[in-house]
């Protein structure tokens, strides 16, 4: 990927401002008192430069370490960090191989406690204001963390919980995510698809459809996001066409 010189580089750190920026520049191998100190000092700062949204370079960039932060603090958030959390993470993430080392590295820088999520939280709300489908399916990715040790503690329900509401997410968009990685409701494709379990089946098809245009790779790639970004996307559109073809079976629509 074209921006993991400038992320180990540490370059855009400046730019971006914020935890991700004293990521980065642990990264890049600053002195770590230097770093914790730069932290402290963008806690209450803005999240991230007004217009840094408009800049693709930089919402890839901030898109990146700011999940890859987001998803070592929810594999840390319980106390331990066990090898199905790892590798719940980089399944979810979908980690190229010749970048896996990188990863590990911020994973690892980022995974130290579970202290500081919120500032994590807020920096990548303020990339995608207008991506409401984006932070829904990162929240997803998180619950699949949360679950790959067998079930989804307390502490862990309330990580979730917290980052839903710093990304301004609706009650339906939680329990979207929840039902996509958990399958713990009574009609799991209603939930994915939006729908409410009586829809007809002209609605049905009309919220797919919906679905389909939001979540749609196509769409996210044209506003310059990144490869991991369109990837979540690629994961999301999967669980709508198959929660799609669900209901139809279950209908009778197509042969079972």
């Amino acid at each position: 990927m074209q921006i993991w010189g400038k992320i180990v580089g540490g370059s855009a750190g400046f730019a971006i401002g914020g935890p991700i920026a004293a990521l980065l520049g642990m990264m890049a191998g600053h002195a770590v008192d230097h770093v914790l100190e730069h932290r402290v000092s963008t806690e209450t700062a803005p999240a991230i430069p007004h217009d840094a949204k408009d800049h693709p370079g930089l919402r890839q960039i901030g898109f990146t370490v700011g999940v890859i932060a987001l998803g070592a603090k929810m594999a840390r958030v319980d106390g331990e960090v066990t090898g199905d959390e790892v590798e719940a993470f980089r399944s979810f993430f979908h980690v190229p191989p010749e970048e896996e080392k990188n990863v590990e590295r911020f994973f690892d820088l980022a995974k130290r406690d579970a202290a500081g999520f919120e500032t994590y939280a807020r920096q990548v709300a303020a990339l995608f204001p207008d991506a409401p489908e984006i932070l829904e399916s990162v929240l997803e990715g998180l619950f699949d963390i949360a679950k790959a040790d067998g079930k989804v503690g307390p502490a862990e329900a309330e990580y979730l919980a917290k980052v839903a509401q710093i990304f301004g997410l609706s009650t339906s968009r939680f329990d979207r995510a929840r039902a996509a990685a958990l399958g713990e409701v009574e009609c799991e494709p209603c939930i994915v698809l939006g729908i409410d379990p009586l829809a007809t089946d002209e609605q049905i098809r009309e919220a797919w459809i919906r679905q389909v245009k939001v979540h749609h790779p196509d769409r996210l790639m044209a506003q310059g996001l990144p490869e991991e970004a369109i990837k979540v996307a690629n994961r999301k559109l999967a669980l709508i066409n198959d929660a799609y073809a669900k209901l139809r079976r279950q209908r009778g629509l197509v042969p079972a």
